[in-house]
């Protein structure tokens, strides 16, 4: 072992001295998420972890001492020291190794449990089991004027001819879709339109991120290891072999069970541009004077949706695949709470330009997502549902996934750093987008007006018909 080695805890999931001085908020903040108490049994395994690396770092000072006792003995011809310091020596050697692999053992122990623990509600967010404790904050604009009954989006799409469920689940299978003509162009309009308003208008950096990306990179924003059926896992074919189950040959879950597929092996299908965009600050150290950072990207997006069955099932509702524009700032933990209405309102800018009736409303305790201290939801208008849908999530994710990143800031003038805070929202959802315009602007005739936001993106074109 190399002199000077220092002992500390690696966790960071949770700031484990919140937890050490009022384990009793910590547990509040989980019962406010329908969940049962955690300190006890993380304070147990700390305790041991904190007790063990003491002894540890008596040892290593003894060893220390020791060695150098045997070179002074030897210099004075005292074999019969020397001896017995060596033999001192190889004990504590011993006794070092089993401590660091029992070290490692408490230190998974605390991480297995600390990983699966989401992220603490703030004091402002409503409590509630599910979606019918949100907080509806703000509405804006009306509901459009139609004399005919208003169509689905699925339907409007397959009478135009240009969108086609039955040619992609011939390639793909259910949960994707085959835009043509108008509609394909319309999609790639309602990108380009949000692109510019947010780089232009909004500040934000436009990045052209990956799509795949390794485990530590999920494991960061917190997708896994909780949300691994929900990923799309692309693996190097090499890497299977000796390592399938006899059921069908599928992989094993490298989270779940013993024999791993390694890092090197295996990507994910990035479910957000999220993923990317917030990894840009992994592992880093960031000049405080130049938080916040604000980026943007359009991107395919991934999703097994595999606790979806029987939801959404026809149209573009709840697809494996899909396009959005991407919100992604990091800030200081002083500035996150402004960001997190300032990219609220960027977002609900689009809808807005686009002419389109939303509400924003803030999630309650049981309906936020797992890594989200607070998220406000925007739900379009959509006449062929008669109801609101989701188009954007806002969250702000406090320290939580910069703690999973080990990203940091240095306050000007000060040599310690601290946690940046993160927040992530949809700037929108292209495919949705796209789906509240085909409701919105239809037709009596089946025809989609384009809306006057989009034009200069559709080469002239301001109606589209089958």
């Amino acid at each position: 072992m190399p002199e000077g080695r220092s002992y500390r805890i690696p966790y960071t999931m949770h700031d484990i001295k919140l937890i050490r001085d009022d384990p009793g908020a910590f547990d509040n903040g989980l019962k406010r998420r329908g969940l049962p108490p955690q300190s006890a049994e993380v304070l147990k395994r700390d305790a041991e972890l904190r007790a063990l690396l003491t002894r540890l770092q008596t040892a290593q000072a003894r060893r220390n001492e020791a060695s150098k006792l045997i070179g002074q003995a030897k210099a004075k011809k005292d074999e019969a020291q020397a001896g017995t310091l060596m033999a001192e020596v190889a004990g504590l050697k011993d006794e070092i190794q089993k401590g660091e692999d029992q070290q490692r053992e408490l230190e998974a122990a605390v991480g297995k449990v600390l990983e699966t623990i989401p992220n603490i509600p703030a004091s402002d967010v409503p409590d509630g089991a599910d979606e019918k404790a949100n907080r509806e904050i703000r509405r804006v604009g009306s509901k459009p004027s139609m004399n005919f009954k208003p169509k689905e989006h699925f339907d409007l799409g397959e009478k135009l001819g240009q969108m086609d469920f039955e040619a992609a689940a011939r390639m793909s299978g259910a949960r994707f879709v085959v835009l043509k003509k108008g509609l394909a162009r319309l999609e790639r309009a309602i990108a380009q339109f949000m692109l510019d308003l947010h780089t232009d208008h909004f500040g934000y950096t436009e990045v052209s991120p990956p799509l795949l990306v390794r485990d530590q990179t999920m494991f960061g924003t917190a997708q896994l290891p909780k949300f691994f059926d929900d990923q799309f896992a692309v693996y190097i074919p090499s890497a299977l072999e000796g390592n399938q189950e006899g059921d069908g040959g599928r992989v094993l879950n490298p989270f779940k069970f013993e024999k791993k597929v390694g890092d090197s092996d295996r990507y994910w299908l990035i479910p957000t541009a999220e993923v990317s965009l917030t990894n840009l600050v992994r592992e880093q150290i960031l000049d405080g004077d130049k938080l916040p950072f604000r980026f943007t990207a359009f991107t395919p997006c991934f999703r097994a949706e595999a606790g979806a069955a029987g939801k959404d099932t026809r149209g573009m509702i709840r697809m494996h695949q899909f396009s959005k524009v991407e919100l992604v700032s990091i800030t200081t933990p002083e500035q996150s709470a402004e960001e997190h209405e300032r990219m609220t309102s960027c977002a609900e800018e689009v809808l807005k330009r686009l002419n389109l009736h939303f509400r924003t409303m803030l999630l309650c305790t049981g309906d936020m997502g797992f890594g989200s201290k607070k998220t406000y939801d925007i739900e379009v208008w959509l006449p062929g549902q008669d109801a609101f849908r989701e188009i954007s999530s806002c969250s702000n994710c406090g320290d939580f996934q910069a703690r999973r990143m080990n990203a940091r800031y240095r306050p000007a003038g000060e040599k310690s750093t601290r946690f940046v805070h993160t927040l992530n929202g949809s700037g929108l959802a292209v495919g949705r987008t796209l789906v509240a315009i085909l409701e919105n602007y239809q037709q009596a005739d089946g025809s989609i007006a384009v809306p006057d936001a989009l034009k200069p993106y559709m080469g002239g074109l301001d109606r589209i018909a089958p």
